[in-house]
């Protein structure tokens, strides 16, 4: 069982447009509402697969009845922690050429009791989880350090943490050990406060998250593919797509085909590639079943290309 942690979850509204013109009347093709949320996505992704999971959110007003809602008609287990704030709405416009655009509203801010409780709830329902995914940016009222606290505490009770954020959350969690972070390129170069216009750039910055901490790293390069960096060296995995219709949720449907296929090894990695390569074509936020993956369409290799610059360098 996967068991995932979304602090800050939402209601997610995406709409397909054929284009955006400031100050006028944009017509949509298409709508869907999804629950929304880093961690919430992962679990989306392993009930997608048939693997079990569960989600621990906070949960507050109506648009939060709405996500535990969504979540059982989906067949997805919730252990929702009662907030007082009301659960954040955000919108997301879907262009014919593949961008998106997202609003994403700041979400409720937490009190110290609501705070402690959703890590009390983890750790009451993570007996038995073979993973803990711990995922998205931490809302109002929880300091940098919470996602440490919640890895030592993981840790002490024997679990695995998988860890997808950034900033500052990011660099307090890696002191204590997360057994793999997943950052994106832009969150990778965040972290180590420099540039990527190589994947060896980029393979190198992973080098220094293991450094200050992190097992292992597993790190989304967009269209270049992905690379997993741990102690037994660096691997790189790429795959073809034909039409970007969504990337929404597509990190996240990596990080749970990571997670499903092991959490360990080039395996892994390949299984998270054919996830997200298979997510961004699909709509909104719709997550990938087995039969929308194509496994063998993944190009893995340890000979790393690490001159090969990115087509979407970080500037």
């Amino acid at each position: 069982m996967i068991l995932t942690v979304t602090p800050n979850p939402s209601l997610d509204r995406t709409y397909e447009v054929p284009g955006l013109d400031r100050g006028e009347v944009v017509r949509a093709s298409g709508e869907r509402m999804d629950p929304g949320g880093k961690g919430v996505n992962v679990s989306r992704a392993v009930a997608a697969a048939g693997a079990p999971t569960l989600a621990v959110l906070p949960l507050g007003g109506a648009p939060g009845a709405l996500v535990a809602e969504l979540l059982d008609g989906q067949g997805i287990p919730v252990a929702p922690v009662p907030v007082e704030g009301h659960t954040r709405s955000n919108i997301a416009l879907a262009e014919q050429d593949g961008t998106l655009t997202k609003i994403n509203a700041p979400g409720p801010e937490l009190t110290p009791a609501e705070a402690e409780l959703l890590l009390s709830t983890v750790g009451e329902r993570s007996a038995g989880a073979a993973w803990i995914a711990c995922c998205g940016s931490l809302p109002r009222g929880l300091a940098p350090s919470w996602y440490a606290e919640l890895v030592t505490r993981a840790h002490a009770a024997g679990a695995r943490i998988a860890l997808d954020t950034s900033g500052p959350a990011l660099l307090a969690a890696l002191r204590e050990r997360p057994d793999v972070v997943k950052p994106n390129a832009e969150e990778l170069a965040e972290a180590v406060g420099r540039p990527l216009a190589t994947v060896g750039d980029a393979v190198k910055a992973a080098e220094e998250l293991r450094e200050w901490g992190a097992a292992a790293v597993l790190a989304s390069l967009g269209a270049d593919g992905q690379i997993l960096v741990d102690a037994s060296g660096a691997w790189f995995a790429s795959a073809p797509v034909d039409a970007v219709r969504s990337n929404v949720g597509a990190g996240d449907s990596s990080l749970a085909g990571f997670l499903i296929a092991g959490g360990a090894g080039p395996k892994a990695l390949a299984s998270a590639v054919a996830h997200g390569a298979a997510a961004v074509q699909l709509p909104g936020s719709a997550m990938p079943t087995p039969q929308d993956l194509r496994p063998d369409a993944v190009d893995l290799t340890s000979e790393v290309p690490m001159d090969r610059p990115l087509k979407e360098p970080v500037r």
